[in-house]
């Protein structure tokens, strides 16, 4: 019985060992928190979505108006299991003195999701979901700290804190006291006066932007208008009722100049527009100026209070379509310094204005409206950060972009140039300001369209012609206007910079810019010609997925062998960074990055076919079974001598007067005068047309087969030669072979004739 006690005490205790280390390995598993605690930006369009009618909107920002509210979102990892419930408890811990400004219920209910497109579930690898919400709409000037602590059970706790300053408006005329000449303030005004948002309300209350301004467009026109009669705060409403100015029943030129000066100060698209409320930054702390007491922010949900409501204010929804709106997280953060120049808002604003690779401040923001657009200069159109010029990695400066050229800051191979990335990486040198990797990365468009930065094998390479017929480039085709009756208005075109969208059941090419100048066409994958000449003529693109198919087969695989042993394994595959080996021969590291050139560029020749066709044509040839261009196939070479660099193409191995090269195309042997063994020389036989390979077919027997000819013509350099034939001088000429590239010396093909008509004529053409 003791015994029997025993090994049931032993059975349950080793029970709960095991419940144990399950919960152990539970807990080890469990989704990090990730929690954030974030004011959430609500718009005009997201008030009519969520029928929200009659709640007041807000920018996100955490400088806020007196009496305005804001909407206080807490995100957690959307890893986190649903069972797993977290606690939240809000505790506003700092609040003005004699404030009874309160943590509330927030208005916005569980189908308003978080606002950032990146952190919903589903867009991008992360996700964050909403686990509390709370609204706090302050009554007096000062500072509110907001605490709240959250609890799970298995995905641990945490405390967050945020501190929001309430403030009220100043107008203009304070901002440019400093902003102005005060030494060691930037001085934004003057160029900050130079833009349309400036002269918002002045040019639209005079009738010089529109003939359609009413009191409904006050609100994206001036400052802190809300139409809350209970937040007197300094903003447009308040200054209109104190002076009792009313809203002019004709839109003339004389409007602005009427209006009270109080008034004015208030009007137009400034400073507190973006950047909130300023008392609190001229003069609410012991710091005149106090920055922490002023909001710099490149959140998309500042602009989106003006430029988010459709149809005629399209775009904020059009930028929630795009991918700028989903740059993920990944690439920023500690590490990443060199990352953050194109993948976040502050890092590339701050490659912009320094040039620097490296950048310091790694937070992250996705690609927003004020990273592209400068809101103080109006230097460039559209207040583009940059125009017109830009010099890729590789060395070419682009003159001929237009307005494209901001998206070439981003959109080039960020590894240098093609030659420099091999040659380094054989080295195991670093490639790059971040280390040692091999190939372009991703999203080589800039090089692509230009005609630069591939491996062109001394070869001329042509380059088609976007870069020179379309206006601005890129944004002549990735902006292109959508009509708003148009199923792709706000999924392509315009700040979607989208080509394509989704029907609901497949996705369409948005193709109308593009028919301008080539014709009814229906997609982009459009019929040209058979580049990859398999006998069958399909679209561009495909041709050029064949072509990449090709190329791949040449290349070897992950499991190189740098003995001499390797052989090609024919299969096709993907070629990534992580299969391309140091010890890779030259040819195969050259054949490798074109690949990955066209490859990761995305548009597999749309936006230059010449150039990606030719690239990966050039790659083929050069990796095909003629290791050594002499015009021998190597396994023949091999078959025959034991080696391909005993002989080349014009030698006489057996010295029976017939070439190498000839004798490979005519299919006799190299290393025998007599192949068929009929006692006449191979020589004599092609000379008087019998066939070598047949003894029975000697001269002055039977049929005379031609079984190859062999073209010689002088050549220039710079200048481009194809081979034609035909079987009838009256019939089409054919291509024999591809084209080839003058070399100031004569020039020698053989082709067979076995298996023709019997006759043929031949002609060199120069082609372009």
């Amino acid at each position: 019985m003791k015994k029997s006690s025993f090994l049931k005490r032993m059975a349950v205790c080793l029970a709960t060992v095991a419940l144990s280390v399950a919960a152990v390995g539970m807990r080890v598993h469990a989704a990090a928190l990730n929690a954030q605690l974030v004011p959430r930006p609500l718009t005009p369009q997201e008030i009519k979505d969520y029928g929200l009618t009659g709640a007041l909107k807000a920018s996100g920002l955490t400088t806020v108006a007196v009496g305005q509210p804001t909407y206080l979102d807490v995100l957690i990892n959307n890893a986190v299991t649903n069972t797993d419930i977290p606690v939240v408890t809000w505790t506003l811990t700092n609040a003005p003195i004699t404030s009874t400004a309160a943590l509330t219920n927030s208005i916005l209910g569980t189908n308003v999701p978080t606002y950032k497109i990146a952190d919903r579930p589903g867009k991008t690898s992360l996700g964050w979901k909403v686990a509390g919400r709370r609204m706090l709409t302050p009554d007096l000037e000062g500072t509110y700290t907001i605490k709240v602590s959250i609890t799970t059970t298995t995905s641990g706790s945490t405390n967050l804190t945020l501190v929001l300053t309430a403030a009220r408006y100043r107008g203009i005329d304070n901002c440019m006291l400093c902003h102005t000449a005060t030494p060691g303030v930037p001085a934004t005004y003057y160029d900050w006066a130079q833009t349309k948002h400036a002269h918002a309300f002045e040019d639209a209350i005079n009738g010089v932007s529109t003939d359609h301004f009413n009191k409904n467009c006050i609100s994206c026109h001036a400052v802190g208008f809300d139409g809350n009669t209970n937040s007197n705060n300094g903003g447009f409403d308040d200054i209109a009722a104190q002076t009792g100015w009313i809203f002019p029943t004709n839109l003339t030129s004389t409007n602005w100049s009427s209006m009270p000066a109080a008034l004015r100060n208030v009007s137009n698209i400034q400073c507190e527009n973006c950047h909130g409320p300023g008392s609190q930054h001229i003069y609410g702390s012991p710091i005149l100026g106090n920055p922490d007491m002023t909001s710099v922010s490149f959140i998309t949900g500042d602009c989106a209070q003006c430029h988010d409501s459709l149809t005629h204010h399209p775009k904020t929804a059009e930028w929630q379509n795009s991918r700028h709106a989903v740059a993920t997280r990944s690439p920023s953060g500690a590490g990443r310094e060199t990352c953050v120049r194109c993948h976040t808002a502050d890092g590339f604003v701050s490659f912009v204005n320094t040039g620097s690779e490296v950048i310091t401040n790694t937070a992250y923001e996705a690609i927003t409206c004020a990273v592209c657009h400068d809101p103080h200069d109006p230097t460039n159109p559209h207040q583009l950060r940059s125009a017109y010029s830009y010099t890729l990695p590789e060395g070419t400066t682009v003159t001929n972009v237009g307005l494209g050229a901001l998206c070439m800051e981003c959109h080039h191979s960020r590894n240098g140039s093609a030659t420099n990335n091999v040659e380094k990486y054989q080295l195991n040198q670093p490639t790059w300001a971040g280390g040692v990797s091999f190939g372009p990365h991703d999203s080589t468009a800039g090089d692509m369209i230009e005609g630069v930065n591939g491996i062109t094998y001394g070869k001329f390479i042509p380059s088609g012609a976007h870069s020179y017929s379309i206006s601005n480039v890129c944004v002549g085709c990735h902006m292109q206007p959508i009509a708003t009756t148009d199923p792709a208005f706000t999924k392509a075109g315009g700040h979607t910079f989208s080509m394509t969208y989704s029907n609901g059941t497949q996705l369409v090419d948005k193709v109308d810019v593009c028919v301008t100048c080539h014709g009814p066409i229906q997609q982009f994958d459009m019929v040209r010609k058979d580049y990859n000449e398999d006998g069958v003529i399909e679209g561009i693109q495909t041709e050029v997925h064949h072509l990449l198919d090709e190329l791949s087969r040449l290349l070897p695989n992950s499991q190189w062998r740098a003995d001499g042993n390797y052989v090609a394994d024919g299969l096709v595959k993907a070629i990534s960074r992580t299969t391309v080996k140091t010890n890779w021969p030259t040819k195969f590291l050259n054949g490798a990055w074109n690949w990955m050139f066209v490859d990761v560029e995305g548009s597999h020749g749309i936006h230059n076919a010449p150039y990606a066709i030719g690239l990966l044509k050039a790659s083929i040839s050069d990796l095909s079974d003629d290791l050594d261009h002499d015009g021998l196939s190597d396994k023949w070479e091999n078959a025959q001598f034991g080696s391909i660099t005993l002989y080349d193409g014009g030698d006489d191995a057996d010295n029976d007067g017939v070439s190498n090269a000839l004798e490979y195309s005519a299919g006799t042997s190299a290393m025998m005068a007599d192949t068929d063994g009929d006692g006449v020389s191979d020589a004599a036989e092609l000379q008087a047309g019998s066939d070598p390979l047949n003894a029975a077919d000697k001269p002055g027997f039977v049929v005379k087969i031609y079984t190859a000819a062999e073209i010689e013509f002088a050549s220039e350099v710079g200048k481009r030669y194809q081979v034609q034939s035909v079987s009838d001088i009256t019939g089409t000429w054919l291509n024999v072979g591809s084209v080839t590239n003058g070399t100031g010396n004569n020039i020698s093909m053989v082709t067979s004739a076995r298996g023709g008509s019997g006759q043929a004529y031949f002609r060199v053409v120069q082609v372009p």
